[in-house]
């Protein structure tokens, strides 16, 4: 075993939903308002009893189903979050709780919007090197905890949710090698910070970032895949706003691909925006077994990451 693959993966989407038009009764804002500037129409809401890591329990306890694995076959456990209020226990360690993981390593990775794809990575490395033979990653933030509801330009972005995949070692590679990287002078560009935590950004500079920058380096995730954009079945995005998701699709030349807008129905679930739109692609049949999908992260520090994976 010299590479490793991703099983399945599952998502998972509290019950709570909250609409533009509820939005438009908190603050100054309006249906036309939010989707000509984000292309947001709902989001999902997590009750003050649903924490972070059951969430991401939820969506894990679904892709072990579909990948027919008990939560004794895993070894390692990464959780990508930004919205773990306590220090310890971490996420990780909650959700193998929760799950009844017996004595996984338990780490969790804050990389903010790009966590799940810096996790996933993380995950691929230590199966292929041997520290783990089956892991479970899992993208799980509950922005509703850290969004200031009287800013209208960044509480009209925010949703919970969580997704997972299943990822274990196999004869050849179905994640492609990881490119990943930051600008940390630009890292004030979107934050989670104070006391209470708030979220914040700037968010015309990373929309001029993210729109100028980011085409190169998805194209250069599917060079390290050996793949070209045309090549491509599906490309997933951090679904942070469809002004950001629909250009850059068309830039990294992916003519062929279907392109995620989960953001439409779920808002910016930061780390669980990959995973959680990935899942729904698999689930609604937009993708099958053996497709070449792109994963590409960005946001908070400002950090990025992508790889190529083959569906599950």
């Amino acid at each position: 075993m010299n590479g490793s693959r991703i099983a399945a993966v599952g998502h998972y989407r509290p019950a709570g939903v909250l609409t533009n038009e509820d939005l438009a009764g908190m603050v100054d804002t309006s249906d036309e308002w939010i989707t000509s500037r984000v292309g947001i129409r709902t989001r999902h809401i997590a009750g003050p009893d649903e924490p972070v890591d059951e969430l991401a329990a939820h969506a894990a306890a679904k892709a072990l189903a579909s990948a027919g694995r008990t939560p004794a076959e895993i070894d390692l456990v990464l959780v990508a979050t930004s919205t773990a209020i306590d220090r310890s226990p971490n996420m990780a360690a909650r959700v193998a709780a929760r799950l009844g993981v017996p004595g996984p390593a338990a780490m969790d990775v804050n990389v903010v919007c790009a966590g799940f794809t810096h996790a996933l990575a993380t995950a691929d490395h230590a199966v292929r090197a041997g520290a783990a033979s089956r892991a479970l990653v899992v993208g799980a933030d509950k922005m509703s905890d850290v969004a200031d509801w009287t800013d209208r330009s960044t509480c009209v972005l925010v949703g919970d949710g969580a997704g997972a995949a299943v990822v274990e070692a196999c004869g050849e590679s179905g994640i492609g090698p990881v490119l990943w990287g930051s600008v940390p002078e630009m890292g004030h560009a979107v934050r989670i910070e104070g006391t209470p935590p708030r979220f914040s950004q700037e968010g015309q500079s990373v929309y001029r970032w993210a729109t100028t920058q980011l085409p190169s380096l998805a194209r250069r995730a599917c060079e390290k895949a050996g793949l070209a954009p045309e090549d491509l079945a599906a490309v997933v995005l951090h679904q942070a706003n469809l002004r950001i998701i629909e250009p850059l699709a068309r830039r990294i030349g992916a003519v062929n691909a279907v392109v995620a807008r989960d953001v439409t129905e779920s808002g910016n679930t930061s780390a669980a925006s990959i995973p959680l739109a990935f899942s729904r692609l698999v689930e609604q049949g937009a993708v099958s077994t053996g497709d070449p999908v792109l994963l590409f992260g960005f946001g908070g520090n400002l950090s990025y990451a992508g790889q190529v994976v083959r569906c599950p």
